[in-house]
């Protein structure tokens, strides 16, 4: 047996029926404070030095699974390597 129900909600009705916080008026400030941050710096201004500590946080993930992987092909390579040609 199949039951499909189609339920329409805006973003906001969705929101408040999962009891979800609402962070509008903290995206405002974040994003004010963002800009903020840009017209003070405009002559220095470096778009790295904002995006920074998530591209570290990023890139340290990835190699880490990177080396995850690296390892988990070794193993296989171990147990059923080239000793047998």
């Amino acid at each position: 047996m199949k039951i499909s129900i189609d339920i329409d909600l805006t973003p906001e009705e969705f929101r408040r029926t999962m009891g979800l916080p609402d962070v509008t008026e903290l995206q405002k400030e974040v994003v004010e404070q963002f800009r903020k941050q840009m017209a003070a710096g405009a002559e220095g201004y470096d778009p790295m030095s904002l995006m920074q500590p998530y591209l570290n946080s990023g890139l340290n993930s990835m190699e880490a699974m990177q080396k995850s992987f690296f390892n988990v092909m070794m193993q296989q390579t171990g147990k059923t390597g080239d000793k047998d040609k």
